[in-house]
């Protein structure tokens, strides 16, 4: 490949952000109750001293660390200062395996690994006999380990001071600067290690050009500057958090607020009420979930002005779709039900001030949308993957459809090829993946990236997914049929947790499902059910055959109905090996554990 010079990467975007604006806040952490800022002159200076101890370590350019734990300051710190010594970061979802941390670590030889606490140190101490190149273990700050691979955060920053791990020299500033000097636009930068849904996990390697050209481009699409915000909570492993949670804010100069846990992000949320919210499906999910059910709860007059408000939201947003706004009657009758409704709605969700509200990582069924279009919050919904550092399609401000994935992402080209397959040429398409040419290979083939999705483009040129080319079943009658459109159909209904369906080589389509636990809950309530178990009741099975065959069913194809289904006893989880880390369905474990299940789906006529 011809070496691509460049002028500008992240990192020197990250010095230019510490001299304009040196006292602005760059990210905030929440302690002893408080959101404390650092500044972007504060944060360089973090990112340039661990990248002067990772030199210290032994970092060479090329050279690959891991990263093993939630979202936190040092995860960005660590990162960035990987990429300005001139290696890469691979993070490491925190639900792996000890297994899956040594297959990562081992197949990028990384020689460094931090990991946040000592729950995440014991899955790497159980596989590191097994890691012979692993050299230092370092700790996020507020964990102790003793053991003499491993160095605390402060004790890690100290070799930035003190010099090599031999103390025989010292890494000084101009090192550090060398190394930016020499950074190269094709170059990798990070490593992106798939979910693994059809093998072993893939690294794909990113440039600096690659990340550099997404996060500034993310500015002009999302319309992002430096008065906005984010709340970094999903996966950092991930490419789309990273581009949302590292690289688009550094282009931007908008600070980032780290969510305290998990469990944590729907307070947190409320507290700081960012302009830029990014969900999985399954976050939009919930939060449907637990706002129909308040919502739904209303009676008499306030249902009424509930209703009324929700028909002027889903007006006003489907105008401003089209890039226009509402005028008239119309205009008054949303100021007066942003007055009643959204004004004091919104504030509960977290979305007071949010003015991006992205959806992305799987596609998600329309009537999330436009649910959220009556509460005035518009998703826009975002298409991409690995090795294309996020973003192939994207809807956006004032050319939003509902129910597609929106145009291709400025300077992306998008085709469809003959047997449906989404193909993607762009500045934003990887390297190829680490150790594997073949898969490089096929996956470039023709100078086009093959995504294994399958797609349409319409006539305005809005990009719709059909499903996963490799996941297509065939019934024995010989029709095709995409499982995820059925199945995104299926989780609509509010007592559908998960879906899975199964029909390859069979005769009639049909699924696994487990039940969505509040909605459960309030269905056992309703009709005194309290105390039993839900999965096999009858009176649960008689609700979700009823809306399958009147609701669902009418708005499916004939091929695609769904005939048969069981509700399994528990949900799909990371933890049992049915979903990935980014809660995508691993259908051949489900296959295979749920057997029994699903031939007597099929053995009574």
């Amino acid at each position: 490949m011809e070496t691509m010079e460049i002028t500008e990467t992240t990192l020197h975007r990250l010095h230019e952000n510490a001299r304009q604006r040196p006292a602005d806040a760059a990210y905030y952490v929440k302690t002893d109750g408080a959101w404390r800022p650092t500044s972007w002159a504060d944060h360089l200076a973090e990112v340039r001293r661990a990248a002067r101890a990772l030199v210290a370590l032994g970092l060479q350019p090329g050279q690959a660390v891991g990263i093993l734990g939630f979202n936190r300051p040092e995860w960005i710190v660590f990162d960035l200062a990987g990429m300005l010594a001139g290696g890469a970061a691979a993070g490491i979802y925190v639900t792996s395996s000890p297994e899956d941390v040594e297959y990562v670590l081992r197949h990028c030889a990384a020689g460094i690994v931090l990991v946040e606490n000592e729950e995440q140190w014991e899955k790497v101490r159980r596989v590191r006999a097994h890691l012979p190149g692993l050299r230092h273990v370092v700790l996020m700050r507020g964990c102790k380990v003793d053991d003499p691979q491993v160095l605390d955060w402060d004790s890690f920053l100290a070799r930035g001071d003190s010099g090599s791990v031999t103390d025989s020299d010292s890494v000084t500033d101009s090192e550090i600067d060398a190394r930016l000097a020499a950074l190269r636009g094709d170059q990798m930068a990070t490593l992106i290690y798939t979910s693994g849904t059809m093998g072993p996990p893939k690294g794909v390697m990113l440039s600096h050009h690659n990340l550099a050209w997404t996060g500034e481009s993310a500015l002009a699409v999302g319309r992002l500057s430096s008065s906005d915000s984010t709340l970094s909570y999903l996966p950092l492993s991930h490419v789309a958090e990273q581009i949302f949670s590292i690289h688009a804010p550094i282009w931007g100069g908008y600070p980032v607020y780290f969510a305290e846990a998990v469990t944590k992000v729907a307070d947190n949320l409320k507290e700081i009420q960012p302009t830029i919210v990014f969900g999985v499906p399954r976050v939009w999910e919930r939060f449907h979930e637990a706002v129909r059910a308040k919502l739904g709860a209303e009676k008499g007059l306030k249902a009424k002005i509930l209703a009324w408000a929700q028909g002027a939201g889903r007006r006003v947003v489907a105008l401003r779709n089209r890039g226009q706004e509402p005028g008239g009657a119309l205009a008054f009758q949303y100021r007066l039900a942003d007055r009643l409704v959204f004004s004091k709605v919104k504030p509960l969700l977290g979305l007071a001030n949010a003015r991006l509200c992205c959806c992305g990582g799987a596609p998600v069924s329309k009537e999330i949308p436009e649910f959220f279009a009556g509460l005035d919050v518009t998703i826009y919904e975002i298409y991409g993957q690995s090795e294309d550092s996020g973003p192939t399609s994207f809807n956006r401000f004032g050319a939003n459809k509902f129910g597609t994935v929106g145009p291709p992402w400025p300077g992306v080209e998008v085709r469809i090829a003959e047997d449906g397959e989404v193909l993607v040429k762009g500045p934003n398409v990887f390297l190829g993946y680490l150790n594997e040419p073949q898969a490089t290979a096929e996956a470039l083939e023709g100078g086009w990236l093959h995504s294994g999705d399958l797609g349409q483009l319409d006539a305005d040129g809005y990009l719709t997914l059909i499903g996963r080319k490799k996941e297509i079943l065939i019934t024995s009658g010989g029709k095709n049929v995409a499982p995820a459109n059925i199945e995104m159909a299926l989780k609509h209904m509010e007592l559908i947790a998960d879906a899975v369906v199964i029909g390859d080589r069979r005769r009639y389509i049909a699924a696994l499902l487990t039940l969505e636990p509040a909605a459960a809950a309030r269905f056992a309530e309703s009709h005194g059910l309290n105390g039993q178990t839900l999965h096999d009741h009858p009176q649960v099975i008689a609700e979700i055959e009823r809306w399958i065959k009147e609701d669902l069913n009418p708005r499916l194809a004939h091929v695609e109905h769904v005939r048969r289904f069981r509700i399994l006893p528990r949900n799909l989880s990371i933890e049992d090996g049915e979903l990935t880390p980014t809660l995508k369905v691993k259908r051949r474990i489900v296959y295979e554990r749920y057997a029994a299940e699903i031939e007597a789906l099929y053995a009574e006529p």
